[in-house]
């Protein structure tokens, strides 16, 4: 059904203002008020004024409705055309947009294992390796180069939202007064953890003064940076 097999349209019940894309939509923005655990085929068809039964005429149950979520809320991979035509520039921007999809929807990181994908979440994969055309990896290396930047943007997520029922946003007041109680238990106990007292010496637990994201970015690239160069290196020592 992600791939255009979808059922033949129902002949009979509700059809004004009921549809597979509608419903999809409509999930999705429940999602992102309410997190994923709002999401139910009884919730949805309440939505619509129907009843449940409506929704399995157009998906036959909640996990493929999930399925549409992550399809839909994700989109087509933004065209990466008007960036620099290096792969460096062109996995930075492709990072940023995909770190935007997951900031506008939270929910995507609940989800213990990703299902089946979609047309939509094969563009982004596609859109990743494309950009490591030309550098000399593996098709191996490409991909789990660009899963090492999703781990990472997933990581981003999961320290920016609160693992409590509400999601709350971390805040930056939050995140200080963490590295204040952290730093004064390193102090307490300091000959337990001679490591993590040294590094406060230079401003660990501090307020940052960068973007750790950019700089977890950066390192990540850097290390795949590192890898390609070895690869041309090697290029030229058997040509």
């Amino acid at each position: 059904m992600l791939w255009g097999g979808e059922r033949e349209r129902p002949s009979r019940g509700p059809k004004p203002g009921l549809s597979t894309a509608r419903i999809v939509e409509v999930a999705i923005e429940v999602a992102d008020r309410e997190g994923l655990s709002a999401v139910s085929m009884q919730r949805i068809a309440s939505e619509f004024g129907f009843t449940t039964m409506s929704l399995y005429r157009y998906l036959p149950g909640k996990a493929q409705l999930i399925d549409f979520m992550i399809d839909g809320a994700i989109d087509v991979s933004p065209s990466l055309d008007d960036v620099a035509d290096d792969w460096r520039p062109k996995l930075e921007e492709w990072a940023r947009r995909l770190r935007g999809v997951y900031h506008r929807h939270p929910w995507m990181f609940e989800l213990a294992a990703p299902g089946p994908m979609g047309p939509n979440q094969l563009s982004w994969l596609e859109a990743a390796v494309d950009s490591l055309s030309g550098t000399g990896l593996t098709g191996a290396e490409k991909l789990d180069a660009v899963f090492a930047l999703t781990g990472l943007i997933r990581s981003w997520i999961y320290r920016s939202v609160s693992k409590e029922e509400e999601q709350q946003p971390i805040t930056s007041d939050m995140a200080e007064q963490w590295g204040s109680d952290v730093g004064e238990l390193v102090r307490t106990h300091r000959d337990r953890y001679p490591a993590l007292l040294a590094a406060m010496s230079s401003g660990a637990f501090e307020p940052a003064e960068g973007d750790g994201e950019e700089f977890g970015l950066r390192c990540v690239l850097d290390g795949i940076g590192v890898l390609i160069k070895e690869r041309a290196a090697a290029a030229r020592a058997n040509a």
